[in-house]
């Protein structure tokens, strides 16, 4: 009797702990996603940019990004020193409670490194985006994004969004 009480006290501890951690991670950030998109390549290129908008709920930090499509995916800022635009990896990206942060060319945005393949227009490729909120409890947002030569919404002569 004693056995089976402990077997049952484990077996109910490892579910509360479980669906602790499924609504812990469905009560994460949400974090909206608006106008995403990656830039097309061409042969032989071997990085390209992706850009689109977050909105998180609550105030959250984009942590990581991932593609199959290349080695390498880190957030990156671009911005003018002096006369010289640099750019540069962000470990993290802070969103702002209810604030929309633009990853646009020439800004933030999310660099896609060591491609294994030319990114044609008028396809679409996978991107996972990590998330951590204040009370350090990550969450993954999955997004298929169009690849164009502009932004959606812009005309061909128009600058990038």
């Amino acid at each position: 009797m004693n056995m089976t009480f402990t077997k049952l006290a484990k077996t109910a501890l490892a579910f509360s702990l479980t669906f602790t951690g499924l609504v812990a991670l469905a009560q994460t950030a949400a974090v909206k996603v608006e106008g995403a998109w990656a830039r097309a390549t061409v042969q032989g290129q071997k990085g390209t940019g992706a850009f689109m908008s977050l909105t998180a709920k609550e105030g959250t930090t984009l942590v990581g990004v991932s593609s199959p499509v290349a080695g390498v995916a880190e957030v990156h800022e671009m911005k003018m020193e002096g006369d010289i635009m640099k750019m540069r990896a962000m470990p993290v990206l802070d969103l702002p409670a209810g604030k929309k942060v633009d990853l646009k060319p020439g800004g933030y945005h999310v660099m896609l490194m060591d491609l294994k393949a030319p990114l044609a227009k008028d396809s679409t490729i996978p991107m996972t985006l990590l998330f951590k909120n204040a009370q350090g409890v990550q969450s993954k947002l999955d997004l298929k994004l169009p690849v164009s030569t502009v932004a959606p919404g812009t005309l061909a002569g128009e600058p990038p969004a």
